[in-house]
């Protein structure tokens, strides 16, 4: 039942004219609309095609099912988090620290703003997490965290950097979902996001400090 749910995930062809372009625009403005409102349960094509005022027929010839929409959205999430990752962290006019602090400034505000599909889009995703398209997605920051992490533990192992960058990842993203399921003022998104920012730059300071201590 997994392999069909995960099955046809891509999008069935690529628009190549501008009514093409305008078309599947619509049909994924309007999904992210049904699926703030509705829900990952209640998130289907007609309603969806319903939305954008077009076909049936015609949200077929691009997305061939909604899981295929679904990891639209998330796919595009997941390129704007590794564009953000690759803007702030390689930004070298800054701190390494400094720039962490920004990201997760960054990443915890655009939590927050866009909660209602993101934590739509969590629901979702038993209908393509297990998709060689999903996988393949998801590595796509990775060289950009190593590459930081690099700059931040020179010293350190690959397996320590790659642990860190893993935990600093998981916990941002896991955490962040959490707290942005509530309605959060500014100043709260600020503490969070700074009492963050203090934890992962102290850990990565012991870490280094570790290292030199065993050298």
């Amino acid at each position: 039942m997994a392999n069909r749910a995960n099955a046809g995930i891509s999008s069935r062809k690529k628009p190549k004219q501008a009514r093409s372009n305008d078309l599947v625009t619509a049909v994924l403005q309007a999904a992210i609309q049904v699926l703030a409102q509705e829900g990952a349960q209640r998130f289907t094509t007609a309603r969806v095609a319903e939305k954008a005022g077009v076909s049936i027929g015609s949200l077929y010839q691009y997305f061939p099912n909604k899981a295929a929409i679904l990891f639209r959205l998330q796919s595009d999430e997941w390129r704007e988090t590794s564009n953000l990752l690759g803007d702030i962290l390689t930004d070298q006019s800054q701190h390494p620290f400094e720039r962490l602090r920004s990201l997760v400034h960054a990443f915890i505000r655009s939590e927050c703003e866009e909660a209602a599909v993101r934590v739509a889009l969590s629901d979702a995703a038993p209908l393509y997490r297990d998709a060689p398209e999903a996988h393949e997605a998801r590595q796509a920051d990775k060289p950009i965290i190593e590459r930081f992490m690099l700059e931040v533990l020179p010293e350190t192992s690959d397996t320590v950097r790659r642990r860190a960058g893993g935990l600093v990842m998981t916990t941002m993203s896991t955490v962040g979902k959490e707290f942005s399921e509530a309605p959060r003022s500014e100043e709260e998104i600020e503490a969070h996001a700074d009492a963050m920012a203090d934890m992962f730059c102290a850990y990565l300071q012991q870490l280094g400090k570790n290292t030199r201590r065993a050298g």
